[in-house]
């Protein structure tokens, strides 16, 4: 299944690492490290202008997303429930 991250980006949900609060970079000295050392290799897609409300770490990316992590929460639930009813 999709997950659609904001603006035109889609993903496939099975390459999500992890989505958090954007918040937890200021607060967490490993996550801010990690999000500078994917800057310097430009692995960071940012999806909106706007402001970044969550982080979403994939295999091969970073992404700045203007969505909340409870909205993707739900995003990624709908798509879940939606696959299960398909099989």
């Amino acid at each position: 299944m999709f997950i659609h991250l904001g603006e035109n980006i889609v993903i496939q949900m099975k390459e999500i690492i992890a989505i958090v609060n954007k918040d937890l970079v200021k607060e967490s000295a490993m996550l801010s490290e990690f999000v500078e050392v994917n800057m310097k290799k430009n692995n960071i897609v940012t999806i909106s202008n706007g402001t970044v409300k969550s982080i979403v770490i994939t295999e091969s990316k970073v992404y700045f997303s203007p969505l909340s992590t409870v909205s993707l929460k739900k995003r990624s639930q709908y798509a879940s429930e939606l696959e299960t009813k398909n099989e």
